[in-house]
């Protein structure tokens, strides 16, 4: 079963009075910060779209027979496509259009069995235009069961145009532009300039702002079972973002994929403030040398927020601490890097100018022994 939706009232209530009225557009985006619940929004909308009676403020029913299916992800008029490292061994545009679809239907099994998903970077996923043969092919005959017929293409901005042939890149333009009757296209990215011109001119668009802090507790402690203490201090950390919180909760008895991150990234913090050059030598010499450039881009986002944390210690301002339960380390730290109350912006640009280099073609175990060597002299006010 899909998870309760919360959050973004006043744009579900919207929602639900064009679906209501019959004006719903044929083309959107749901943009916003990533596991703000672009996705689970798209997934609601289907579900009003489809519902044997929606509500014009609440929406889907929630009881009816296509709501049930919705909920369980078996519904036949709900096409959901989302990227997918791209299968091995499979040459030419038909095997390689038949391996996405096992691949997809095995994705979309998983995500029935378990539908809580951490939002965790990934750098060999795609949406390769083998799919888009596939959503033409399903979006030409009329809806299968219910009245309308909804394709849900999550994380859009993984589109790769440059795999096929300028016919096929066409086609899903066409469908965007002039949707089959009755026929919804509905696609996720992070935001509009995330896209292609030529896609982000035909949908219209859907801004999502960071869920509360309280509703993230809130579906932690009631729908995950999550115990209070570890609930706040993974919404404190996620930024209102329902993915990034599940990322910090801990997985099999083991830390989270986020939380993981968050370890490393004070790691490299404690090493910044080590009194000799050898531990930021080693934190760097740590680094994957290649690949994962996603993964290397996280820590060095959760190291900003360390940053941050420790920026407003030093400043006297420790209600305003995202890692509340590091707040000793930070106090210390903070006696070893005494510029951090006044030179924190330098800081942070140097950061901004690490990651500008990790996007490039700049080795990663380079680029953080500049930066974690750079981080020193500044923070402890020797630069």
């Amino acid at each position: 079963m899909l998870p309760e939706i919360r959050g973004h009232d006043d744009i579900r209530a919207t929602l639900a009075r064009a679906v209501s009225a019959g004006e719903i557009p044929g083309s959107l985006l749901i943009h916003g910060p990533v596991g703000v619940g672009r996705q689970r929004l798209g997934l609601w909308l289907a579900q009003t779209i489809l519902c044997q009676a929606p509500d014009p403020v609440r929406g889907a029913c929630n009881t009816c027979a296509p709501c049930r299916m919705v909920n369980r992800l078996e519904h036949p008029d709900l096409h959901w496509f989302f990227p997918l490292p791209r299968p091995k061994g499979a040459s030419g545009p038909d095997k390689l259009a038949d391996a996405l679809e096992e691949a997809r239907a095995a994705e979309l099994a998983a995500r029935r069995a378990d539908p809580w998903r951490a939002s965790v970077p990934s750098d060999s996923v795609g949406i390769y235009l083998a799919q888009v043969q596939t959503i033409r092919r399903l979006a030409q005959p009329r809806p299968a069961l219910g009245k309308a017929k909804i394709f849900l293409i999550a994380d859009a901005e993984h589109l790769v145009p440059q795999e096929s042939s300028q016919e096929a890149a066409n086609a899903l333009l066409k469908l965007l532009e002039e949707p089959p009757p009755a026929t919804t296209f509905i696609l996720t990215a992070c935001g509009p300039n995330t896209l292609l011109p030529t896609i982000r001119s035909r949908l219209l668009p859907i801004r999502l702002r960071p869920l509360p802090e309280d509703d993230i507790v809130h579906i932690l402690t009631t729908q995950r079972g999550t115990d209070l203490p570890t609930a706040q201090t993974a919404a404190r950390l996620a930024e209102g973002s329902i993915g990034r919180a599940l990322g910090f909760l801990p997985v099999d008895g083991e830390p989270g994929p986020l939380e993981q991150l968050r370890q490393q990234a004070r790691e490299l913090l404690e090493a910044i403030a080590a009194p000799t050059t050898t531990p930021r030598l080693a934190a760097a010499h740590a680094v994957q040398p290649t690949g994962a450039r996603g993964v290397f881009t996280e820590v060095l986002d959760a190291l900003s927020t360390w940053l941050r944390d420790l920026a407003a210690t030093a400043n006297g301002a420790e209600d305003r601490v995202a890692n509340r339960d590091a707040l000793e380390l930070l106090r210390r730290l903070h006696q070893r890097l005494p510029a951090a109350a006044h030179a924190s912006h330098r800081a942070l640009l140097a950061l901004e100018e690490a990651q500008t280099m990790a996007q490039g073609n700049v080795n990663p175990q380079l680029t953080m022994a500049w930066l974690l060597e750079t981080l020193h002299r500044i923070l402890s006010g020797k630069d």
